[in-house]
């Protein structure tokens, strides 16, 4: 007797295991490795929310991260940051090396790596474009650079009216900027730590040649900055690593952890290698500068 072909077909069909999408696994995405690069110290309380807003990125937004702190004085060279996935230039300025956070600013806007710069990393930002892009070669940084009043013409970063270390303020963003669409809101109140800002004489300078301010405080100063037409490049006057109680990262802080993500998927592409000579590699050796974090600890 014949078998009815129909009939086998269904019944294999009817006790083949059911594939859903809950059974199938996702694909891993390589880790993203983001600079630190600053002076790390534990008398800096951004350097102690570090460990742990990394930690919540990997735990609760399933964002695969590591960050490994850079001093200043090792980021001269610019392949020290070159085989990121990002840079974040922290706070605790005056750096040891003022060299060495320009560097590493430089790096990652002419090679694409996304960028974060809060507070003296914001300042460094501005003053690194203004140099290099701008050609004010003399602008300077009054904290690194200190000189009479009457030698201002190059003052880019100065000696703020009031103090706002300490300080929360309220700032009002661009519409249809990056700043406004990752805080979802045209208003926020952020916690700044800082005593030193940009002046104003020279901004026109730096807005003609692309750099965009896109978030001021109640007096009309800019306090955000973003290239337009680079993968991410955001730097903030405030610290967005103070937000909260350091359990939820800031929507910057998320922002430059998914823009890494990307970057390091598309770095492990066949056709591109992540590191150079110069970079730290993957694991990081006890002889290298760059020291992977933990986050049980500082």
């Amino acid at each position: 007797m014949t078998t009815d072909s129909r009939t086998t077909d269904a019944a294999a069909t009817a006790t083949a295991p059911a594939t859903t999408t809950a059974s199938r696994k996702a694909p891993r995405r390589a880790t993203a490795r983001i600079a630190l690069v600053g002076d790390r110290s534990p008398a800096v309380r951004s350097h102690q929310r570090v460990p742990g807003l990394l930690d919540a990125l990997r735990r609760r937004h399933a964002l695969p991260v590591e960050g490994y702190w850079i001093p200043t004085q090792d980021a001269r060279s610019p392949g020290a940051v070159r085989g990121f996935d990002a840079v974040w230039l922290l706070p605790g300025s005056p750096y040891r090396s003022e060299a060495g956070a320009l560097t590493a600013v430089r790096t990652a806007r002419e090679s694409g790596i996304p960028f974060l710069g809060t507070c003296g990393g914001f300042q460094h930002a501005l003053l690194e474009f203004a140099r290099t892009v701008c050609g004010l070669t003399t602008a300077r940084h009054a904290e690194n650079d200190p000189r009479p009043p009457e030698e201002a013409d190059d003052l880019l970063i100065g000696p703020l009216a009031c103090s706002l270390v300490g300080h929360e303020g309220r700032l009002t963003t661009v519409p249809g900027s990056r700043a406004e669409q990752l805080l979802g809101s045209r208003e926020s109140v952020e916690r700044f730590h800082c005593a030193y800002g940009p002046v104003p004489a020279l901004l026109p300078l730096l807005a003609d040649s692309g750099l965009r301010f896109t978030g001021h405080d109640s007096e009309g100063e800019p306090r955000i900055a973003e290239l337009p037409g680079h993968p991410f490049y955001l730097a903030t006057l405030f610290q967005p690593e103070l937000a909260g109680d350091g359990t939820e990262p800031h929507p910057f802080v998320t922002a430059l952890a998914e823009a890494a993500v990307t970057h390091a998927a598309q770095a492990n592409s066949p056709a591109k290698s992540r590191f150079d000579e110069e970079s730290p590699g993957w694991p990081v050796h006890s002889d290298s500068t760059a020291e992977r974090i933990r986050t049980q600890s500082l």
